[in-house]
């Protein structure tokens, strides 16, 4: 993006911006290559993730929010969900307070091949956050939070303006 660069403000908010796409692009390409050394697609990518994030707030996901999250129709999700337990990336639990229910979770084995993979980016994300302090670090989620949620708003508002056509966006 070319932004005003006029003051202090200025050029941050422009070095900001590119350093969030170049993460964003460099975040994406470190994704493709887990995906590539395990045969998966950058669907399967995004549920994978999706599985992961709703484990990691304690509410697992469902195949219907996951073909909301990624914009997929029913049989797509289904497809997508058979291919990743198949490859013992994922397992589908019933709900033990409604069996109808099915929730999606990491399985054990998808679970140590991502820990091996992304292990060595953990300790190199520690060792930079290790540099900040609590309140920094603060502001920087704080940050984070509403750039996500800012992103969240425009991929959604992308969605309702095209028809559905897969996870593109």
């Amino acid at each position: 993006m070319y932004r005003r660069r006029d003051t202090r403000r200025d050029q941050l908010i422009a070095e900001i911006a590119n350093d969030l796409r170049r993460y964003a692009a460099d975040a994406q390409q470190v994704g493709h290559a887990f995906a590539g050394l395990h045969g998966l697609g950058p669907t399967d990518l995004q549920a994978l993730i999706a599985v992961m994030d709703a484990e990691l707030t304690g509410d697992p996901t469902t195949p219907g929010r996951i073909g909301e999250q990624l914009n997929l129709s029913s049989g797509s999700v289904t497809a997508l969900i058979d291919r990743l337990e198949h490859a013992g990336h994922i397992r589908r639990d019933r709900d033990t307070a409604d069996r109808r229910k099915i929730l999606l979770r990491y399985a054990d084995r998808g679970a140590a091949v991502a820990m091996e993979f992304f292990r060595p980016l953990g300790r190199r994300t520690d060792a930079v956050m290790a540099d900040f302090t609590d309140d920094e670090l603060e502001i920087v989620y704080r940050f984070m939070t509403a750039m996500s949620e800012s992103v969240r708003q425009h991929r959604d508002a992308v969605r309702a303006e095209s028809p559905r056509r897969g996870p593109a966006i």
